[in-house]
């Protein structure tokens, strides 16, 4: 019989409490009634918890730091979700958090369940580490824009159809919700920016032919955002073309990061 990995009960944890945290959350929204923050806060503080201990033992190995495709991908919920904990005790973004939490639950198990492909082995530089840290960030910045700009293009439809729902009804005003959108992409777009500074100083040839198409993407992904956030200062951007301009720049994003993990690891087997 083989040993169970020590990843599978704290995973397991984590998906419970998202689950739980999700239904919670869901039915109040539904009802119109504004769910416990405090309860919120408390569920996904320990799914967060649960979920960061199964990535330790997954991503740390004697060989080195092994980050293979579906651990990233539940390394980078587990930031935007902390973050998103964290932006809740000074700013109103508690309603992300019905859209986050199951995030979290389909990443915490596809980590554990989904079968790995061929991760290289990380350099476990300092600089290196700091890359990684900052470009997680910035993921997980631009996740949770993403996520705003999505409820902020449904509030916006049901308020000029005058057809608003119980999740609406708890949302805060339509320009608050506009501030919090810029917010967060200013924030991403500067931790995305110290990323490629980063990379640049610490990776060896950020230009590779295995590194080449995740650079090139991030760069277009980073003038983007620029563009947008010129826009918005320079142009009064916004609704619908500040939400395009972010998924624009998002897919790109994702795409410069998962896309090219993916053909690596499962396509290439490099």
């Amino acid at each position: 019989m083989l040993p169970l990995s020590p990843s599978l009960l704290p995973n397991l944890i984590a998906a419970c409490l998202y689950a739980a945290a999700t239904l919670y959350h869901g039915t109040r929204l539904a009802q119109g009634t504004r769910a416990n923050k405090r309860l919120l806060s408390l569920l996904g503080s320990f799914a967060v918890a649960a979920q960061g201990t199964a990535l330790y033992c997954q991503l740390l190995t004697p060989l080195g730091l092994s980050l293979d495709f579906f651990s990233a991908a539940s390394l980078i919920a587990t930031a935007v979700i902390t973050l998103t904990l964290v932006a809740c005790l000074r700013i109103p973004v508690e309603n992300l958090l019905v859209l986050l939490f199951p995030l979290g639950l389909i990443t915490a198990l596809s980590a554990q369940f989904a079968p790995a492909g061929t991760p290289p082995l990380i350099n476990e530089e300092p600089g290196i580490l700091a890359h990684i840290l900052l470009s997680i960030l910035a993921y997980g910045m631009f996740t949770i824009a993403v996520f705003q700009a999505l409820l902020l293009l449904l509030q916006d439809h049901q308020l000029k159809h005058k057809h608003p729902s119980g999740l609406i009804k708890n949302f805060p005003p339509l320009q608050t919700m506009e501030s919090l959108l810029f917010g967060f992409l200013w924030a991403g777009w500067g931790l995305l920016s110290l990323s490629l500074i980063s990379g640049w100083l610490f990776v060896e040839n950020l230009f590779a032919q295995h590194l080449v198409h995740k650079t090139l993407l991030a760069c277009l992904a980073w003038i983007v955002f620029s563009v947008l956030l010129w826009g918005r200062n320079r142009l009064g951007w916004r609704g619908h073309k500040a939400i395009r301009w972010t998924l624009a720049g998002f897919c790109l994003l994702m795409l410069a990061y998962f896309g090219s993990k993916l053909v690596r690891e499962f396509i290439l087997h490099i």
